[in-house]
């Protein structure tokens, strides 16, 4: 199978049936993402108990890239520790910038699907929308703000 087919065969399962796109009422992070330039706006639901993610899910509505990314995302960091999860994003972005290593994508898992977004400048805002709003909720968790 080659990249291109494996990269739409993922992102095609993640956006049609996605494991985490419903409400979460137990979450203790909330923070809404948007991406103006083309819409995609989601709010991201964690349940964070002594620095572990214990579940989360996401509602909101986009373009395929940005809810498959955002589903693809949880699938990774939920069981993962608040700095396990910090790492995979950073890994995530570089992937995104072009600057991933590679044992950086072996580790990304289905994430290194959307490697190829790196080349579409257009779409590299949605692919990374919920990461960076993951990220930007751990950051106000730990500065007071959540």
């Amino acid at each position: 199978m080659d990249s291109r087919s494996f990269y739409n065969e993922i992102l095609t399962d993640h956006n049609l049936n996605p494991a985490h796109k419903h409400d979460l009422p137990d979450a203790n992070l909330v923070l809404r993402g948007v991406n103006p330039s083309c819409g995609d706006d989601i709010t991201l639901k964690l349940k964070v108990k002594d620095g572990v993610i214990e579940d989360g899910a996401f509602v909101g509505d986009g373009c395929a890239i940005s809810q498959a990314s955002a589903d693809i995302m949880l699938d990774m960091i939920i069981g993962k520790r608040e700095d396990e999860a910090k790492a995979l994003a950073g890994k995530f972005l570089d992937m995104i910038k072009g600057r991933a290593e590679k044992e950086d994508l072996e580790e990304l898992e289905e994430a290194s699907a959307l490697q190829d977004i790196s080349h579409m400048p257009a779409r590299v805002k949605c692919a990374v929308l919920g990461w960076h709003t993951m990220e930007e909720m751990l950051a106000e968790k730990h500065d007071g703000v959540n």
